[in-house]
C-alpha cells in the first residue's frame, strides 16, 4: 500500500485514539486533531503522527488543520470526523451557546472538512471519509437534544456525501456504536445520574444497557478496527452505510 494519510478529531482520546493506534499501526501517518494540546501530542509522539490543535467549533480551524495537512503530506486520504461532547439537559434548560458550540463541532465541522478535503480526493479518485455517528444517529432519547440533533443531521450528511463522491471514489460511511467505554461516557454517566435523579449504576444498568441484548459497553478499539476496515480496499464498494456497532440496540 502506497503511504497513506489520514486525519483524525478528537483524537486524544477514547475512540479518536483507539482509531488513530489502528491506522498506525497498518501503516497510515496520521494527523491528529484535538483541543487538548497535551494528551493530542502524545498520541501523536506514540503513534508517529502529526499533532494540530484548535478548536473545531471555529471554522477557521477546520480551515487550518486542513491546510496544515496539505502543507506538511500535500494529500489526504482519509478523514475521520470523530471530535464532539455531549451535555446533558432537558429542552428549556439547553444554553443557545451550548446549542451553538454543539452544532458547530459535531456537524457543522465535518461538513466544512469534508468540504475541504474533497477536491484532493476527487482529483485523485480515492478517499474514505469515516462519520463516527451514535445509534442516536438512529433514535431519541431525552435530555440529549444537542447531541442527538447533531448526530441525526450527520447520518444526513454521510448519505448525502455517499451519492456525490461514488463516481470519484470516494466512500462515505457512518459508524454508529452504543455506550463506549470513554472518558465522555464516563463523564456523562454522572451528569446523567444527577438530571434524572438516580444513581451512577442505575444509569449504566437502566439507561445505557437496559435496550441493549449483550449488556456491556462497547470499547474504543473494536470502533478503530471498524474504521480500519472502512479504509481498506476490501470496502471499496461500501458507502452511504451506517454501521451499527450497538449491542444489538436497533435489534428491537
Amino acid at each position: 500500500m502506497e503511504q497513506r494519510i489520514a486525519i483524525v478529531t478528537g483524537a486524544a482520546s477514547g475512540i479518536g485514539k483507539a482509531t488513530t493506534e489502528a491506522l498506525a499501526g497498518a501503516g497510515y501517518t496520521v494527523v491528529i486533531s484535538d483541543i487538548d494540546a497535551e494528551k493530542g501530542q502524545a498520541v501523536a509522539a506514540a503513534t508517529g503522527g502529526l499533532f494540530v490543535g484548535g478548536d473545531l467549533s471555529q471554522r477557521s480551524e477546520c480551515r487550518r488543520l486542513v491546510d496544515e495537512t496539505f502543507a506538511n503530506f500535500g494529500r489526504v486520504d482519509v478523514l475521520v470526523n470523530n471530535a464532539g461532547f455531549q451535555h446533558i439537559n432537558a429542552i428549556e434548560h439547553f444554553s443557545e451557546d451550548t446549542w451553538d458550540t454543539m452544532i458547530g463541532l459535531m456537524l457543522t465541522a465535518p461538513f466544512l472538512l469534508t468540504k475541504y478535503v474533497w477536491p484532493d480526493m476527487r482529483e485523485r479518485g480515492w478517499g474514505r471519509i469515516i462519520n463516527i455517528g451514535s445509534v442516536h444517529s438512529h433514535r431519541a432519547s431525552p435530555f440529549k437534544v444537542g447531541y442527538i440533533s447533531a448526530k441525526h443531521g450527520l447520518l444526513g450528511l454521510t448519505r448525502t456525501a455517499a451519492r456525490e463522491g461514488g463516481e470519484y471514489g470516494i466512500t462515505v460511511n457512518l459508524i454508529a456504536p452504543a455506550y463506549v467505554r470513554t472518558p465522555l461516557v464516563e463523564k456523562q454517566i454522572a451528569d446523567q445520574a444527577r438530571t434524572r435523579g438516580i444513581s451512577e449504576d442505575e444509569v449504566v444498568e437502566k439507561v445505557m444497557l437496559s435496550p441493549a441484548a449483550i449488556k456491556r459497553l462497547v470499547e474504543p478499539d473494536e470502533v478503530g478496527q471498524l474504521v480500519l476496515y472502512l479504509c481498506s480496499e476490501h470496502a471499496a464498494p461500501i458507502t452511504g452505510a451506517a454501521w451499527e456497532i450497538d449491542l444489538g440496540w436497533m435489534a428491537g
